[in-house]
């Protein structure tokens, strides 16, 4: 009986953990005037480079309209540009600005930064016990948690189509 409750209460500090780094970034994105889908098209693009419209949505999973919108509420706000294919004369390539490239910059030293915060001062034996336990929650959590069907939208799609 005591195993299933240590279980619970350490669920109860992953659900926390979760809240509480859902939290940071979601304050972090807003004062950027960023969603976390629009993030997630960013970080993609990111990884990618200049990539179709097309490219982002396999990427990201979601619809060709839903990538439409997306990548309009980038534009409008100044973290992308379309611009031509350089040899499909059909396609744009969707482009970080310069201001884009800075955001998409400043994330990754974020990240970088948020990892050293948390696992600094933990010694060598501690991490690696922490990344392994965390591996294998994970590694039994990915199968009963299926795939989503492709979304026709995203969550944040109604405030993406008016942006």
């Amino acid at each position: 009986m005591a195993e299933a409750t240590d279980h619970v209460q350490a669920l109860d500090r992953v659900l926390e953990l979760a809240v509480l780094i859902n939290t940071d970034m979601t304050r972090g994105l807003g004062e950027l005037g960023l969603t976390e889908s629009r993030t997630h098209l960013l970080w993609v693009l990111g990884q990618r480079g200049p990539s179709t419209q097309r490219e982002l949505a396999d990427e990201l999973h979601v619809s060709p309209r839903n990538i439409t919108g997306l990548v309009d509420a980038l534009a409008a706000t100044g973290f992308v540009t379309r611009e031509p294919h350089p040899t499909d004369r059909r396609a744009t390539l969707v482009q970080f600005t310069e201001h884009g490239a800075d955001v998409v910059r400043r994330f990754e030293r974020d990240h970088h930064e948020f990892a050293r915060l948390l696992f600094e001062g933990m010694s060598k034996t501690r991490f690696d016990g922490f990344a392994k336990g965390l591996d294998a929650v994970l590694d039994r959590l990915r199968p009963l948690v299926p795939p989503e069907k492709e979304p026709d939208t995203l969550p944040d799609q109604e405030e993406d189509s008016d942006a």
